[in-house]
């Protein structure tokens, strides 16, 4: 009796398929060259017509070019999710998944622009290949660098958004908008605990307490702390902080002032979200919750507590960042769509109207959320259509849309 071969795990397979492919991308023309006429359209002499039309209106390019419908996806590789601080050579076939996933979800057409840089800032060259693209996704650069960087190029006339921190947390905003349905908690009265205070933690924290954010657009929650590896986040801790923007954090949370460590924080909260490292979160910490707690736990490779654990210790509803359990909280929900909407109307930046609306339409997508439910499958590209529209719409009351000739 033979044996049947040995199958290959995902690892050994998806090095088969890298190998064989050699990447996951590439390059196809729209336009026909088989002659020397289709060749003085595309290229010169014809080509010169259009230079001189973009030359005459840069906006033009929306019109006559690529830039429409293609987005940059420029990373260091500084802080590659589970792997960490990887490089840019290494961070190459991440970017090109990312890639498929914006062709295939949203029929965007983007590119891994990949710096090998670590120690020192490349706000400069990221700016000089805006014009090629409609808008440019950050991804996997460490904090706070990635603050820096999508700050400072906030002004540059497309959408730039680093989707480690903004899909994230327009995520977690619509899966908590369906959990409170699914609960009958109120989003107004919870207290939160945010475990994780890096790029992530950062953005899912001031959108929950929509800082920043129009109030009549998105209601605030009651309170948040915020956790780093020294525990709580207040203002008064004698520890120094690594970045100004724990200061930030440490100013606009944690209103009654507690301290302590991260069991102290969860004593008595509504919801706990995990953005920081496995198995940091206990059973026993789960219990010391209000009733029915929501826990969020999303941790690559393995959550903060397994699903099965959180249940038992109470959680009515758990969510975490892995595709083989319910309730996948995953960024690659949000950004195909933004970034969808934002091109579809040319938008100048992604304002904070833009990734309300997102999240919102995004809750609105499930009608009848359920405690395994809350939120749809990653590849249901009727998701897409939906965020899309509504950050469209958002993006012209909002000025960010573009008006071309």
């Amino acid at each position: 009796m033979t044996r049947a071969p040995k199958k290959k795990d995902v690892y050994a397979e998806s090095l088969d398929l890298h190998e064989k492919f050699r990447g996951k991308i590439e390059v196809h023309s729209k336009v026909p060259i088989t002659n020397r006429r289709d060749l003085s359209l595309a290229y010169t002499p014809g080509v010169g017509a259009v230079c001189k039309e973009i030359q005459r209106d840069k906006n033009l390019a929306y019109k006559y070019t690529l830039k429409a419908n293609t987005i940059a996806i420029v990373s260091d590789g500084s802080r590659v999710l589970s792997l960490g601080n990887i490089g840019g050579y290494a961070a190459i076939p991440v970017m090109e998944g990312k890639a498929l996933l914006f062709k295939k979800l949203a029929g965007i057409d983007a590119f891994p622009i990949c710096f090998e840089s670590f120690h020192t800032e490349f706000v400069d060259e990221v700016r000089n290949i805006a014009p090629v693209f409609g808008g440019i996704a950050l991804e996997d650069i460490a904090a706070p660098k990635c603050f820096e960087l999508e700050d400072a190029l906030q002004g540059i006339g497309i959408p730039v958004m680093h989707d480690d921190q903004h899909g994230t947390a327009v995520v977690v905003l619509a899966a908590l908008l369906n959990a409170c349905r699914v609960t009958g908690k109120r989003f107004e009265d919870l207290n939160i605990v945010v475990c994780g205070a890096g790029a992530a933690g950062f953005a899912i924290t001031r959108m929950l307490r929509c800082i920043g954010y129009d109030p009549n657009l998105c209601s605030s929650v009651n309170d948040i702390i915020v956790c780093d590896t020294k525990g709580i986040i207040h203002r008064h801790r004698d520890r120094l902080y690594a970045n100004k923007y724990k200061f930030i954090i440490a100013e606009e949370t944690n209103k009654t002032g507690r301290t302590g460590e991260l069991a102290d924080a969860m004593q008595g909260a509504d919801v706990c979200i995990g953005v920081s490292v496995p198995g940091i979160i206990t059973p026993a910490m789960v219990r010391s919750m209000n009733k029915d707690p929501i826990i969020f736990a999303l941790s690559h490779p393995m959550p903060e507590i397994l699903p099965q654990d959180a249940r038992l210790a109470g959680a009515a509803i758990v969510g975490t960042g892995r595709n083989e359990y319910p309730n996948q909280i995953n960024y690659a929900l949000a950004f195909p769509g933004i970034f969808r909407g934002a091109l579809d109307v040319c938008a100048t930046r992604i304002s904070d109207e833009m990734k309300v609306a997102a999240a919102h339409a995004l809750a609105g997508f499930i009608k009848r959320p359920q405690k395994d439910r809350i939120l749809p499958q990653v590849l249901n590209r009727r998701v897409v259509k939906t965020i899309a529209q509504a950050v469209s719409t958002a993006a012209v009351a909002s000025g960010c849309a573009r008006i071309i000739e």
